[in-house]
């Protein structure tokens, strides 16, 4: 399936391993064990803020990414792992109908993304960038994180001291290591956080003693309730403008242009769908792609798929590691809150961090409309029932940014009242908002 590159060993200055390529076995192994190191930290933190098995997330994380390599047929190097869009509709939904009903709204989101990518690969993608440009993708990223600021609060004080030395040893690793031991910075972290934990009392290892060393992970059956609708919808969005993202950066990075795989967009979309639509139909989280693996990749200059499905089936086999997943579930609050500062954070700068790369002019009214409606609305989570259906931050948020944008943007269209650059202009026209935002830092 795979053609050897040069001698299986090596690689050149200036070359780069494709995604049609690998290395010999043995190096190829090792590249895959790096990228399940990688996409780690931040997959195996959304099952513990959540309350769903760990073990259960990794094997759905594992096979989506297998059923990710197979649709897109081995051409787009990706793994899927945990997405944090999922955190706050999914606490919302649990706190309403339980963990079956959060799953539910998975599956929602799942089908939602599926069904967009059949659409963009029957009708191109051009008119996602027209629906979101980056004034509303940025908002949309940005809300979300700042919505999930009380959920950290309330990890950080059950223990305050662990949860300062593990945001404090996540900041110093940052800066302290180079490579792939600075992006690994949560992981290290949260690794520091839980020795402090220990030392201080805090975790309880008996579960790990009474679990056993080989098992299946378990399984539940997600409950629908039209209430979880508007919850989840949202998260589609943000899925679809960093799958499109990523998807624009591996093709650029393997020496094409950024242009090069976008016969494939609709295949990714459709994939990441259906790969949350089965976690949310088992008991995991929903997906997305990875950026910790892209980093990978830029470090390693190996783009081979092949070193995905090693790191794939790595996945699904510690799933069935019931000590592994108990060690996992052990993580205290105060660790899980010093990352949660940090992660959620992180979520909500991206959003900025979109609006800078694009250069969105907040001179413009409009521009600066949609940003101050959706993130008072989104952070201070705001909510309507209409019957059954329930609307909260993220739903509502979302939704007022694309009707202020856009409804804003129809009538000055006719008014000329606002002056609009010529660049901005021709960006809405064009459909191009070029890279989307990353939810999982």
């Amino acid at each position: 399936m795979w053609i050897v590159h040069g001698d299986g060993t090596r690689i050149t200055p200036g070359e780069v391993v494709g995604p049609g390529e690998r290395l010999a076995w043995v190096p190829t192994i090792g590249i895959g064990m790096q990228h399940v190191v990688a996409m780690f930290g931040a997959t195996f933190l959304v099952p513990l803020i959540t309350g769903f098995p760990p073990s259960t997330t990794l094997l759905f994380s594992g096979l989506g990414t297998v059923l990710f390599l197979v649709l897109t047929r081995n051409q787009v190097p990706s793994y899927l792992g945990s997405s944090f869009a999922f955190l706050a509709p999914i606490a919302a939904a649990q706190a309403e109908h339980g963990p079956a009903g959060a799953l539910g709204g998975v599956v929602i989101a799942g089908v939602g993304l599926a069904l967009v990518g059949v659409l963009v690969q029957l009708v191109g993608h051009g008119w996602i960038a027209r629906l979101m440009p980056p004034t509303v993708t940025g908002a949309i990223v940005a809300l979300i994180g700042l919505n999930l600021a009380p959920a950290a609060w309330g990890n950080v004080e059950q223990a305050p001291v662990t949860a300062l030395a593990t945001l404090a040893a996540i900041l110093l690793c940052t800066v302290l290591f180079r490579g792939l031991l600075g992006r690994l910075s949560i992981l290290l972290g949260v690794l520091v956080g839980y020795a402090v934990a220990l030392v201080r009392g805090e975790v309880d290892l008996a579960v790990v003693t009474e679990a056993g060393w080989l098992g299946a992970p378990p399984l539940m059956a997600p409950e629908f309730h039209l209430g979880v609708v508007g919850l989840f919808l949202p998260v589609v969005l943000v899925l679809v403008a960093e799958n499109i993202g990523h998807v624009k950066s591996v093709a650029q990075m393997t020496g094409e242009s950024a242009d090069a795989l976008d016969h494939l967009l609709g295949r990714t979309l459709l994939s990441d769908g259906l790969a949350t639509t089965l976690a949310g139909a088992g008991g995991g989280s929903g997906t997305t792609t990875y950026a910790e693996n892209i980093g990978v990749m830029a470090a390693t200059r190996v783009y081979s798929t092949a070193a995905y499905w090693v790191a794939a089936l790595t996945a699904v086999a510690l799933a069935f590691l019931p000590k592994f997943g108990a060690l996992i579930q052990t993580v205290p609050a105060g660790v899980l809150g010093g990352a949660a500062t940090v992660l959620y954070g992180m979520i909500g700068v991206l959003g900025v961090r979109i609006w800078v790369e694009h250069r969105v002019d907040f001179g413009n009214p409009i521009n600066l409309a949609t940003a101050a409606v959706a993130l008072i609305v989104g952070i201070a989570n705001y909510t309507w029932d209409a019957g059954a259906l329930s609307f909260e931050g993220i739903a509502l948020g979302t939704g007022a940014a694309l009707l202020v944008y856009h409804g804003m943007s129809a009538l000055n269209r006719r008014t000329g009242a606002v002056e609009v650059a010529p660049a901005e202009r021709d960006r809405s026209r064009s459909g191009s908002s070029g890279r989307a935002g990353r939810l999982d830092p």
